[in-house]
This record gives structure tokens, sequence and C-alpha cells, in this order.
């Protein structure tokens, strides 16, 4: 039986893996999120100390693998569950730089296509519909304006005493936009044949349904 694969690529802030979750939930898919793949790596080269000519070799003992528990994603490292570790602001800021080595990124090419062979999923990143799942069934670019996308991560921060303002939470933004573009490895841009979604003025529910319309749309009803 042959898998049904989306692809959800998209700029940082643009909601994708919230509404991933969301549209996978409804449609029963597994949902794989690379972006925890990523920061795994990361979690393991700072935790090891490796510089960065090591990194290639060291990614031999990395590890890294994910569990579906009770329908969620897991993260392992080793064994070890690091699902919570991956989220601290230190690795988040650690993911970003490795992401862009190819090393790190031809070493977990293999394991996230592997289990779209294996499953019904939405993946989501920033190279899923051009690089990982070139041959997805469904391809969504999900963005939004640069300022809306401040203003809900100035919201999210708001309730902690050490949140940014706006305005550099948007340069920030901004910033990483440009990076994501302009990396050589596996740049940030949109499948030529990936329908664009803008969710500037959607909400959340608004985002997901429009995804799941076009998933059912082109899949014949998106099971």
């Amino acid at each position: 039986m042959s898998t049904i694969n989306i692809a959800i690529d998209g700029p940082a802030g643009a909601g994708k893996s919230t509404i991933a979750k969301m549209v996978s939930a409804k449609l029963g898919y597994i949902y794989v999120d690379t972006g925890a793949l990523y920061r795994t790596i990361a979690l393991y080269i700072t935790e090891n100390n490796i510089p960065d000519e090591d990194i290639e070799k060291s990614l031999e003992n990395a590890d890294v693998s994910l569990k579906f528990i009770d329908g969620a994603q897991r993260v392992f490292l080793g064994g070890r569950d690091v699902s919570d570790l991956i989220r601290t602001p230190e690795i988040s800021m650690a993911a970003s730089r490795t992401s862009a080595i190819p090393a790190v990124r031809a070493y977990l090419f293999g394991t996230q296509q592997k289990i779209a062979r294996e499953n019904n999923v939405i993946m989501d990143g920033r190279d899923i519909g051009t690089v990982v799942l070139p041959d997805a069934d469904v391809k969504i670019f999900l963005t939004a304006s640069a300022e809306e996308r401040a203003s809900r991560r100035f919201k999210e921060l708001s309730v902690k005493p050490d949140c940014p303002d706006y305005e550099e939470i948007l340069r920030d933004i901004i910033q990483r936009d440009y990076q994501d573009m302009n990396r050589e490895t596996a740049p940030l841009r949109q499948a030529d044949d990936a329908v664009l979604v803008d969710t500037t003025k959607l909400n959340l529910e608004e985002s997901a349904d429009q995804i799941i319309s076009i998933i059912k749309e082109k899949t014949g009803g998106g099971k």
C-alpha cells in the first residue's frame, strides 16, 4: 500500500509546526517535526563539545531516532528521550547553525525519507518539498508577513519577564529569513508545484482548514 506524503515548508514563525500538528491530528497522519531532529543533533554537538571540523565524523555515533508514543512524536538521542531538552533557547540557537552544515543535513536526510516511505506523514521544515520529499503528493508553502510573524512571536513571549520588544523580534525574523533563503545548502524557497498559503489574515483553525481542503482536493479525500 502506498503512503501519502504532505510537505509543508515556509519561513520561521509562520506557524508550520502548530498547523501541521492540527492537520495531522484531523487526518490521522503522522506529524514529523524535522526541526526536532536538527535540534537533537545540536544538543549532541553541544553536550559533547564537538568542534566544527569533527562534526561529520562524530555523526556516526549520534544515534538519533523518532518514536511515536500515544500518537505524539518523541525524539531520542542514544536511547534517551530528549524531547524537552531540545527546546531550550541555547539549543534553538545552536540548531540554526548546525542545520546549515551539509554533513548534518545528509545524515538526517535518510531518516526523514525512511519515515515517509513507511507512513502517511505531514512533514514540515524549510526544504521538505524541494529536497527531502521532492515527490510529495501535496506541497504547501506556508507563510505570513514578517510583521505578522513578529506580532505572533511577541504575543507568545510577552508572558515571560525577559521578553524582547517587538522591533527586536521583527529584526530577528527578517535576518533569519535572509539567512534561510541565502544559505548554500538547501535554501528556503517555494517549490514550483507547491501551493502558497498566506496566513497573515487567518487564525490557526482557518489556516488548518485551508490546508486540509487543499490536501483533500489533491489526494481525493485526504485519506
